[in-house]
């Protein structure tokens, strides 16, 4: 990646990225971080989990993404009664013109490049194992058959945080899964003030696609080929195992509050993401300053706080935060 064909691939697609922001930003005001969050998570190939109250635009922001992606979306709003054949698809009897009769599938709204879960949370444990293969595997298997998905695919599940009536928890092996947990605030006054004007006159602003599905692929291709220094490997090393309670580097506060911590798919997703924030700021690599941004969207779905230090009002944004600044002293130290 140190070529010079490489490192103007890098400039094009960081250009490209830029505009597609300035795109999605005539949808959606404001919201720089979570637009930002999503893109990365995207172009890292991974799905998210988008958390907020209802009314932040998360499904606007779904809606404009795919529209300047490029990609053909799906969206399914979860239900406690949905099944998971409402998802995946299901075989149906047909009888042809000469009386023969065959099962034919009929595929479900999982079959596109970006489906949006919203409000995941709602749908029973049974349909949500049903989108844990699709999300992990990119097939389902109906039947005794196996169906692939198409090409990129990624799911954008929506959650409240407030509402718990009528929801299942999402397992661990599920928000695992999720790439990054993108949390939605409420807007600044002046974004506010924006929205209203813009969403309630007679027109809205017209999206244009950016990229393709295969300019998509390819520059999820190139994040990965993006050089990263051994000094960010070493903090994401140090912040990921850090966070693990009973491991030689997990600090007391860990041991004590934290009931089981992030996996190696929390390394692999930080690997990935330090590329693709680097590449939407236009930089060739990153730096530990990119692991520090992400540390909390990454691991703060991928721990738990005992009972005690949630009786204690121990904040586990405060231990990702603590982790972080300690694995970045380490390996500034390095």
């Amino acid at each position: 990646m140190t070529d010079a064909a490489s490192i103007e691939q890098i400039k094009d697609l960081s250009q490209k990225l830029h505009s597609a922001k300035v795109m999605i930003a005539r949808r959606v005001i404001g919201q720089t971080a979570v637009v930002d969050q999503t893109l990365m998570t995207v172009l890292c190939g991974g799905h998210g989990l988008l958390v907020g109250v209802p009314g932040l635009a998360k499904t606007l922001l779904v809606e404009a993404l795919g529209t300047v992606l490029g990609l053909h979306s799906n969206r399914v709003q979860f239900t406690p009664d949905l099944m998971p054949a409402d998802i995946l698809g299901s075989e149906v009897l047909e009888t042809a013109d000469d009386g023969s009769r065959a099962f034919r599938f009929i595929r479900g709204p999982v079959f596109c490049q970006l489906m949006m879960g919203d409000e995941i949370n709602r749908a029973s444990p049974r349909t949500q194992s049903a989108l844990l293969q699709a999300m992990q595997e990119h097939h389902v298997t109906v039947a005794g058959q196996r169906f692939d998905l198409p090409a990129p695919f990624h799911v954008l599940a929506t959650q409240n945080p407030v509402e718990q009536e009528g929801t299942y928890p999402l397992p661990e092996a599920q928000l695992d899964r999720f790439l990054m947990q993108i949390d939605i605030d409420y807007p600044t006054y002046e974004n506010e003030r924006a929205i209203i004007l813009a969403t309630t006159g007679t027109k809205s602003a017209e999206l244009e696609p950016v990229f393709d599905a295969a300019s998509l692929i390819e520059a999820q291709q190139l994040i990965r080929r993006m050089p990263v220094g051994e000094q960010v490997v070493d903090m994401i090393l140090n912040l990921v195992r850090a966070a693990r309670p009973g491991d030689e580097g997990a600090t007391e506060l860990v041991n004590k509050a934290v009931v089981w911590g992030p996996g190696p798919r929390a390394a692999q997703a930080l690997m990935l993401l330090v590329r693709a924030r680097a590449l939407l700021e236009g930089r060739l690599a990153p730096s530990v300053d990119d692991v520090s941004a992400l540390a909390r969207p990454v691991l703060v779905h991928r721990m738990a706080l005992g009972f005690a230090a949630r009786a204690e009002n121990i904040s586990l944004l405060e231990v990702i935060d603590d982790l972080t600044s300690r694995a970045a002293m380490k390996s500034t130290a390095a």
